[in-house]
């Protein structure tokens, strides 16, 4: 994807400091882009900005407030937002049974996970609408159509994800915003967390076997392809969703 260049754009992406977003954010720099970095995680977030002389902004996207203040800032310090990439999320903090299940928990997750996006695009709209070519990017799951035992509100809140990019898709048609999304299978991110929380990735052969192209994924696979959707040339791309898990979710695994 060396030949897209972001040079002159400015790009937000939430969750930014870790994981599948500190991999895209690190492949928007590359492309020349202004790279705004949100996170709950000081510390991450702060390495990050480090690492890739991007911004780094705090805030926890679940809450109203927050965003609003992150966008005014955007617009004070940028004018404008070309690319708003919606990362942020966070997996259940229980995994017990339906029965054990608490509402708190549940909530928490859906917060983050899919209010945070729409809380973002909303607030971010006004600045996109000054963008040439603005796009929004949401990071899914192919959670969102399959699915391990007790992972309800994780699984619940990617599956609406993957609804709102269609109906943000269409609604926003008007602003010529246009919104995809991407559903990441199994990705390692151990070498993309912050310092005091990296680890080392060890696979058996059965993990590499269960996706027909022999691995398990890493952020780069993520970032190559949110290079090209939120670029001029997926101009004719909206609405949809690309998975992305090495061929995984069409395995049929009968042992």
């Amino acid at each position: 994807m060396s030949e897209i260049t972001y040079k002159g754009k400015v790009v937000l992406i939430t969750g930014g400091a870790q994981g599948i977003g500190l991999g895209m954010a690190e492949a928007f720099a590359k492309a020349d882009a202004t790279v705004l970095l949100a996170d709950q995680d000081e510390e991450a977030g702060k390495e990050a900005q480090q690492r890739l002389q991007a911004t780094f902004i705090p805030c926890d996207v679940a809450k109203e407030e927050e965003v609003r203040q992150m966008m005014k800032q955007i617009g004070e310090e940028h004018g404008r937002l070309d690319v708003l990439i919606n990362n942020a999320g966070i997996s259940e903090p229980f995994h017990g049974t339906l029965d054990e299940l608490q509402l708190t928990d549940f909530d928490r997750v859906l917060a983050v996970n899919l209010r945070g996006p729409l809380l973002c695009a909303k607030y971010a709209l006004a600045l996109l609408r000054k963008s040439d070519h603005p796009a929004i990017l949401n990071i899914t799951s192919t959670r969102a159509f399959m699915s391990e035992p007790h992972t309800f509100a994780y699984t619940a809140s990617k599956g609406g994800l993957e609804a709102l990019t269609h109906a943000l898709a269409v609604s926003l048609a008007e602003d010529r915003v246009r919104v995809n999304a991407i559903a990441p299978g199994w990705i390692e991110v151990g070498d993309w967390q912050k310092q005091s929380g990296r680890y080392a990735t060890q696979h058996t052969q059965e993990d590499k076997e269960q996706h027909p192209v022999g691995r398990v994924g890493i952020p780069e696979d993520i970032a190559e392809a949110a290079l090209f959707l939120c670029s001029d040339k997926a101009g004719f791309i909206t609405g949809q969703h690309l998975i992305i898990d090495g061929g995984m979710t069409v395995k049929m695994i009968y042992n």
